[in-house]
């Protein structure tokens, strides 16, 4: 799949998201990442960038903030463990270049978590170049100073909580809970520091795959669970509590098995989110004004991206041919070469012609010109002729330099086989 992604994602991409939904394979986990999300074209179409980047001094206000946030990314992670580790090292040189490449975002605290995941799974250059695909593509505007985007998406999920908890929905009306206070660090953190390590790694299997709708998913399942029934609701009378059991959800609903069936059955499409991203953007528009940031649209997964990013097609290469002689045995063939009948034909027809040159008697013209070049030259003392070592018949000669030219093109073959293979 990750060798023909282009045709596998163009004309089996439910396959393609069947086989996330079961979980990518940890062997290949950071290798299919870097295909879904687009950063393996954009480190194609960039090369050297992040070197750049790299040797870059920055912006002397993000690496103060930068520096202070490392040692709180998975501090019990053997990679990020010890201050000055490579871990810690790589995870410095990657939220540095981001703020360099898109220096009217900066940094967000909630960048170093993505960037720590994408670490552990492949190199820092890779990496970069995912967080970037994220920040972009799959989350764009979340990492902005208003965080304009954020607030539009958890008016979203609140209004989608409504058709799948309405329990839930008009428990956090009543309280006037605002999806901010729960649902910032879930969405921006893309559930990093929510959920057990596996689920973790489950969900992002299928966002990036299938983009944003995933991460709605997900908040969705988790509300639905907490607060969807009235049992539920009796420990959570007040607003404190409430806020509370959202912070220390119950293992059972986080548990990686339930979780991920639960999301894959969720009926949320990319539609719903679309159709309710226009609504509370004209309701912003309408009590807020305009946005203050503007972020590129948003594309729903792989599919989307490849279509709006193709990577680069290898130009054909002209391949070289093989020729081989006439007379030259086919591969795998045994015995001699056998000549054919077109050169039997021509060797016979030169054997003929030589042998009645020499079988016809010379006319008198030919013995007149042969005695004068006899005057002409005196015959010197030269020993006879062994008739044993005398040179080869006329007619001999042909089929020498015959055999002479088709061992050289048989040679040159051999060349271009070599070359070809």
């Amino acid at each position: 799949m990750l060798n023909n992604r282009d045709k596998w994602m163009a004309k089996k991409h439910k396959k393609i998201r069947l086989r996330c939904q079961k979980g990518i394979p940890p062997s290949l986990r950071g290798r299919a990442w870097q295909y879904l999300s687009g950063g393996k074209v954009k480190l194609q179409q960039n090369p050297g960038k992040f070197d750049e980047l790299d040797m870059s001094p920055g912006d002397p206000k993000w690496l103060d903030v930068i520096e202070r946030d490392l040692h709180r990314q998975f501090p019990f992670h053997e990679m990020f463990v010890s201050r000055g580790g490579h871990g810690q090292q790589d995870l410095f040189r990657v939220l540095k270049a981001y703020t360099l490449y898109r220096p009217e975002e900066g940094y967000c605290q909630a960048q170093a978590p993505i960037a720590a995941v994408l670490l552990m799974h492949m190199p820092a250059e890779q990496a970069f170049w995912c967080l970037v695909q994220i920040c972009e593509k799959y989350l764009p505007g979340y990492y902005s100073e208003k965080l304009e985007a954020i607030q539009l998406d958890g008016e979203i999920l609140f209004s989608l909580l409504q058709k799948v908890s309405p329990v839930a929905h008009k428990h956090l009306s009543r309280q006037k809970i605002d999806p901010l206070l729960y649902m910032t660090e879930w969405f921006m953190c893309a559930f990093a520091r929510t959920l057990p390590w596996s689920s973790v790694l489950r969900v992002w299997d299928m966002f990036f795959c299938e983009g944003v709708k995933i991460i709605f998913r997900v908040g969705l399942v988790l509300l639905k669970h907490a607060l969807g029934s009235p049992e539920k609701l009796k420990a959570c009378q007040g607003q404190y509590e409430t806020i509370e059991r959202l912070r220390s959800l119950s293992p059972k609903i986080m548990q990686e098995a339930f979780l991920v069936q639960e999301v894959v059955e969720l009926p949320v499409t990319e539609r719903q989110i679309e159709r309710e991203h226009l609504i509370q953007l004209r309701r912003w528009q309408e009590t807020r004004g305009e946005l203050q940031s503007c972020s590129p649209p948003r594309l729903h997964g792989a599919k989307a991206i490849l279509e709006a990013e193709p990577g680069p097609r290898p130009t054909l290469q002209p391949s070289p041919s093989i020729r081989l002689p006439l007379d030259a045995p086919l591969p795998g063939s045994k015995g001699k070469p056998k000549p054919s009948k077109q050169i039997q034909k021509e060797q016979k027809e030169q054997q003929k012609q030589a042998k009645g040159y020499l079988d016809k008697p010379p006319t008198p013209n030919q013995t007149k010109m042969a005695s004068a070049a006899g005057d002409a030259c005196p015959p010197q003392d030269v020993a006879p002729k062994d008739p044993v070592h005398q040179d080869p018949a006329p007619q001999d000669s042909a089929p020498q330099d015959s055999a002479h030219h088709h061992s050289r093109e048989s040679l040159t073959s051999q060349e271009s086989e070599d070359t070809y293979l």
